[in-house]
């Protein structure tokens, strides 16, 4: 991962941040831009080899060029939803779908063999995603170029989120914080807390989430199996939470603040209180863009149910480009259908005793560990992984 190299902080995060901190105030969006550029392309480069960073770089251009024209109730706002759904369909999706219908490459006319996925795809296409959106709304000013190219290519959030809005990002970014000290601390003890996350917990655990494979689940002890979801909940956990603390750290060095994203989820008793604290800034995107726009809570019973359905089928498939995403958003899906119908069905009591709430949160955190199955393994291997686990 890009955040655990000595390249980000040496060649990008401390250098740009400092000449982000001594510039004038109309240059720091440049600064900004300049930086995002060179990161992006010289991640790319060590990821993809080649020319690849520099010509993926023409998508924030093109992105920069057509928001120009993105106004209230315009046709170029849909213009650029529909032109961002579109890079994130080729670059994601195009062979998992046509795979759909021509399961063979060899045999699948639409198959990219040499298919790849830019840096930080599924992060900036929400951004474009929301900013087309609300400029339509007119939910957003339209800021300069120079801001709104500094808004997509901020780099510490580029590639590892939180997923930031335009509205509140650009007031942070004419006005940064003038305590240098203070944001210097705060910005390196977060950077700290996300390095030891990943390297004294995440990797660690990756000796005992590495068996989690058709071999080794073929001939291990039927024991076992729940011990190694365990800890790959608790890994993933500790990865994703890890990135966020290192990106919030990171823009605190810049004087800007970027939107929390955990907040210890296992430690809630129901499904939708987790959501509400894991990945905060993509579960606030999908109410706001996908569950409310679809009617949320204010529509007829069953339309809710399938509400919830739809919007974590999205979840899942932002995540990744297979079956088993998708079974595992719908998962998801399920649990808050459930968990919604059981708090509004008749007799429910407001707030349950201590003994329901422990059974709730056993319960709770027992289902989202095994929905981890399907997010860690491909269906194959997932539905073998439950056949052992049940039948032995």
């Amino acid at each position: 991962m890009i955040f655990n190299t000595w390249d980000y902080y040496l060649l990008f995060l401390f250098p740009a941040a400092f000449l982000f901190r001594i510039s004038r105030q109309s240059f720091r969006p440049w600064i900004i831009v300049g930086s995002g550029c060179l990161f992006f392309v010289y991640f790319s480069y060590t990821q993809l080899g080649g020319a690849i960073g520099a010509a993926c770089l023409l998508i924030f251009l093109w992105e920069s060029f057509i928001s120009r024209f993105y106004k209230p109730a315009s046709w170029f706002c849909w213009l650029g939803v529909v032109q961002t759904i579109l890079f994130l369909v080729v670059f994601k999706y195009r062979n998992f779908l046509s795979g759909l219908i021509w399961p063979a490459p060899g045999q699948n006319p639409l198959y990219w063999r040499n298919a790849f996925l830019p840096l930080g795809i599924s992060f900036f296409t929400f951004e474009f995603l929301h900013y087309a959106w609300d400029r339509y709304r007119d939910k957003t000013e339209t800021g300069n170029v120079g801001e709104y190219m500094a808004f997509i290519l901020f780099f510490p959030t580029m590639v590892a989120g939180p997923i930031k809005r335009y509205q509140d990002f650009l007031p942070k970014l004419r006005s940064i914080s003038s305590d240098w000290a203070l944001d210097a601390q705060r910005g390196f003890t977060r950077i700290l807390v996300g390095l030891a996350k990943k390297f004294a917990v995440a990797d660690l655990l990756t000796a005992y989430t590495n068996h989690l494979n058709m071999h080794d689940i073929a001939f291990a002890q039927r024991a076992v199996l729940p011990l190694w979801l365990l800890a790959y909940g608790i890994k993933i956990y500790a990865d994703f939470s890890a990135y966020s603390d290192i990106a919030i750290g990171s823009a605190r060095l810049f004087g800007i603040k970027v939107p929390e994203n955990f907040d210890w989820p296992y430690f809630y008793s129901n499904i939708t209180e987790f959501w509400r604290h894991w990945h905060i800034s993509l579960s606030s995107w999908l109410m706001d863009y996908v569950y409310i726009p679809l009617g949320g809570s204010r529509v007829s019973v069953p339309r809710i149910y399938m509400n919830l359905l739809v919007t974590m089928f999205i979840s899942g498939l932002w995540h990744g480009a297979g079956l088993n995403f998708i079974l595992w958003g719908l998962l998801h899906g399920l649990m808050l259908a459930a968990h919604r119908w059981w708090r509004h069905r008749p007799g429910a009591v407001p707030s349950p005793g201590l003994s329901a709430r422990a059974f709730s949160w056993l319960l709770t955190f027992t289902c989202v560990n095994l929905a981890w199955a399907f997010f860690c393994m491909d269906l194959p291997t997932a539905l073998y992984f439950f056949r052992r686990l049940i039948l032995g």
